[in-house]
């Protein structure tokens, strides 16, 4: 029997190394310090996505219309299918029905901060604020994820995000 016979290839390694590693985490060290693990690296692959998109459209600054639209382009082409719900001065909602980690995300929570971390810090750097709530997740079993950032500080439940100085 051949190696080659196993479906395998870069991204199906990768997600399932990540996958494995926010499960790992939450099973040693908890749920919260391992939302917060990949809240930190999900801001910086934010910052680097960010400057790419910037980059490629010789800009110094995203604007604020362009993000709903920015940042599910991005999220779709790692194999989400993330949709703009709606969109007002106060907010923008993004529904999703796939997970760009796959099925195997399921039960493992603490990767939803990568996508709010890094919505949070493309948004935070355009508008000079961004909060981030997940209001359903496929992670914790619902039938898809509702992610709202708010534009404005409010009472609202979510995690803040603010530009780099």
């Amino acid at each position: 029997m051949a190696g080659n016979d196993i479906p395998v290839n870069r991204d199906i390694f990768l997600s399932q190394m990540i996958v494995t590693l926010a499960g790992s985490l939450e099973d040693v060290i908890g749920l919260t310090e391992t939302e917060g693990y990949i809240t930190l690296v999900g801001s910086r692959l934010g910052d680097s996505l960010n400057a790419m998109y910037k980059e490629n459209r010789g800009i110094s600054r995203v604007p604020v219309d362009d993000v709903p639209a920015i940042l599910a382009d991005m999220k779709n082409q790692f194999g989400g299918n993330f949709t703009v719900e709606s969109i007002d001065s106060d907010k923008i909602i993004l529904s999703n029905t796939a997970c760009p980690f796959g099925k195997k995300v399921f039960g493992r929570p603490s990767l939803c901060m990568m996508t709010s971390s890094v919505f949070g810090t493309i948004t935070a750097d355009a508008n000079g604020y961004a909060k981030v709530s997940i209001d359903k997740a496929l992670a914790r079993g619902d039938p898809g994820c509702r992610i709202v950032i708010h534009l404005c500080r409010g009472d609202e439940e979510g995690r803040e995000y603010f530009p780099d100085a």
